[in-house]
């Protein structure tokens, strides 16, 4: 069952656009697993070094970047601004977050 949930997880994690990013709630939302946020960080947490599966397009619900080793997170940060993402402190400028047409009933923001 967690290779299914893992599956899951990364089919949504590859649809996310490039120059994009999606919390870690909207995509356990997305992949049909609501309340599963800290799974998706603790699968996204481990990929082998080489994928290529977009892990950086992750990040808190408040668009900033979950807390990991300090090398990690400047990879993180050094992947998203090659995509063209920009940062208002240590926020993702909220322009940049992946919005899909609203599932009914659902909260947007978790999307």
């Amino acid at each position: 069952m967690t290779d299914d949930k893992a599956e899951r997880i990364w089919r949504v994690v590859a649809e996310i656009p490039e120059g994009f990013v999606a919390s870690y709630g909207q995509v356990a939302n997305l992949a049909q697993l609501p309340g599963y946020a800290r799974f998706v960080g603790k699968t996204l947490s481990q990929l082998p070094k080489d994928t290529r599966l977009p892990w950086h397009r992750v990040v808190k619900a408040t668009l900033e970047l979950a807390q990991r080793d300090s090398n990690a997170m400047a990879k993180q940060r050094q992947l998203l601004a090659a995509e063209g993402v920009t940062f208002r402190g240590s926020r993702v400028e909220s322009r940049h977050r992946w919005r899909l047409l609203p599932i009914p009933g659902s909260d947007p923001d978790q999307q």
